[in-house]
């Protein structure tokens, strides 16, 4: 009962947004129960460490859903698949809107203790992003991160487009992009 509950909480979360209040984000352990006595363990989640071979540079193509990871002009590792928000189309303009931006920024930090499952924060809204906000009296948003899938979501992936902006990847894949791209590192997202 307590892992359904755990499940489900996990669940509301992830449907709440990428950008949950660092109060209510997951701890970096996940709760398992045993089988035999009922009574919880914690499990650590392990953080990747750094590749040998690290990129420089990463470029997004929205319409593709490809996540591609440069050093120099040699191809690291591509990504497919991508997850976005329920408005996965055109460039984010206010908070709320569910769409992820588009434009040069760089990933900033590194979260291992989001509500996803590793996080890596792009540096959105940027100067014109804030300035377009303003002229229209609105909050250009924030907190858009590339992570992986909801906390207490076992194996898989969500269905469809769910962020709120965000570019989720499965946990596996964020797992392999977080080794390989330093805080930094710029990010070019295209239509």
């Amino acid at each position: 009962m307590v892992v359904r509950s755990f499940k489900i909480a996990a669940l509301v979360l992830a449907l709440a947004g990428c950008a949950a209040p660092q109060d209510e984000r997951a701890p970096t352990t996940g709760v398992n129960a045993s089988s035999e006595s009922g009574s919880q363990r914690l499990v650590t989640r392990s953080i990747p460490h750094p590749a040998r071979l690290q990129g420089n540079f990463i470029r997004v193509d929205k319409s593709e859903r490809t996540l591609t990871v440069y050093r120099g002009r040699e191809v690291l590792r591509v990504f497919s698949g991508l997850q976005f928000g329920d408005a996965p189309y055109g460039h984010k303009q206010f908070q709320g809107d569910e769409r992820t931006p588009e434009g040069r920024y760089t990933i900033d930090l590194r979260n291992p203790q989001s509500s996803y499952f590793l996080s890596l924060r792009i540096s959105y809204p940027n100067a014109n992003d804030r300035a377009f906000a303003r002229q229209w009296g609105r909050s250009p948003g924030g907190d858009i991160y590339i992570h992986g899938q909801p906390n207490g979501l076992n194996y898989g992936r969500m269905r469809g487009d769910w962020t709120d902006g965000c570019i989720a990847l499965s946990n596996a894949e964020i797992r392999e992009l977080w080794a390989l791209v330093p805080d930094g590192t710029t990010i070019v997202i295209e239509r």
